[in-house]
């Protein structure tokens, strides 16, 4: 741990489907004086994304799905987004692969490894790996859809990158991931 942060203690508030700390810690301000702080911490494990894009029709393939976290804010709760999902311990692109047959069905070829991000540093310790692959009539192997042992109900939405695009400058998406995403493959295919 870097020699400005002292740990004095981590409290376990929840654990469920994740695990909810509250950590302790002393914390030396640039001024040299000591500041305690609080921090409330969630980690459910790392994940990956992955934009599935055929660069023939210059397509993308989404997913539409219900997160009921967006609806506490008093935004549309049905999400559209890249295929992600948690990587349950396996290496990054064995789970990303595996979170995009379960969710679209499609084994995406061409698979290119992009960056690492924290999408909330401040309070998740989730680091998410993000990929874009290529897909077409070829590469669907399964029905797709999610899982439904894990509760999984995900529609298949299948659109131009312009329309995308489109679809995230007047607000109709607003995934972070999904825009890192999408954004990155204007720029660069």
């Amino acid at each position: 741990m870097d020699e400005r942060i002292k740990l004095i203690g981590i409290e376990t508030l929840s654990k469920a489907w994740g695990t909810l700390t509250r950590a302790t810690l002393d914390y030396r301000r640039l001024d040299g004086t000591w500041l305690t702080q609080s921090r409330e911490v969630y980690d459910h494990g790392n994940a990956a994304a992955i934009l599935l894009f055929d660069p023939a029709r210059r397509t993308v393939l989404l997913t539409r799905q219900y997160r009921y976290p967006v609806s506490l804010n008093g935004d549309p709760a049905w999400l559209i987004e890249a295929c992600a999902g948690l990587l349950d311990g396996d290496d990054k692109l064995v789970g990303v692969m595996r979170e995009a047959l379960e969710e679209t069905g499609h084994q995406p070829r061409d698979v290119q490894f992009l960056f690492d991000a924290y999408m909330s540093p401040g309070s998740l310790t989730e680091r998410l790996s993000l990929f874009v692959g290529h897909y077409d009539a070829d590469t669907k192997i399964a029905a797709g859809g999610g899982l439904e042992s894990e509760g999984e109900e995900i529609e298949l939405l299948e659109m131009s990158l312009d329309d995308a695009m489109a679809m995230v400058r007047d607000g109709r998406i607003i995934d972070a991931k999904t825009i890192m995403l999408l954004q990155w493959v204007a720029l660069n295919r």
